[in-house]
């Protein structure tokens, strides 16, 4: 079974966004976790709100360190935050294929409800198609440079 990991910055909205998400889609496809580099210690209360209204599961989801997940070995990593912002994306040393799905943190919204209540569909629908996108493919037996091509292939579609 392939595992990927989700990276950023402080694992509370963007890449526990996409751990639900994908975890979801997946549908027993692929083992999937989300870590933070200095984590926040807890999930945004919108990122639990919106991922639950959804209809995706939150129950098991909590922000961590990236070292919590040494075990993890993840065959794919992919850092989801927002560099064109001045985020800080953390690094993984492993030997996992890389991509880096950049998303505008929508906890970071300052606006009125439906403002921010439109941030947050808007990156959970674009990992919901990066991530049906990702399942049309057989990336169980894709050599490393086709997954790491085809991962950032799908960062570049909106």
């Amino acid at each position: 079974m392939i595992k990927i990991l989700f990276l950023c910055t402080h694992n509370a909205c963007r890449s526990i966004l996409a751990e639900a998400i994908a975890q979801k889609l997946g549908n027993n496809r692929w083992q999937v976790a989300s870590a933070g580099s200095h984590p926040a210690g807890n999930v945004h209360p919108l990122t639990l709100k919106y991922l639950c209204e959804a209809g995706y599961d939150s129950d098991s989801l909590y922000s961590k360190s990236q070292d919590e997940l040494s075990h993890f070995q993840p065959d794919i990593v992919i850092t989801v935050c927002d560099q064109a912002a001045g985020d800080i994306c953390p690094v993984w040393l492993g030997s996992a294929v890389k991509a880096h799905w950049g998303l505008t943190d929508p906890s970071r919204q300052q606006d009125d409800d439906d403002t921010i209540q439109t941030a947050f569909h808007s990156t959970m629908n674009l990992l919901e198609k990066r991530l049906e996108k990702l399942l049309q493919n057989p990336i169980e037996t894709m050599k490393k440079t086709e997954l790491e091509t085809l991962l950032n292939s799908l960062a570049e579609q909106d």
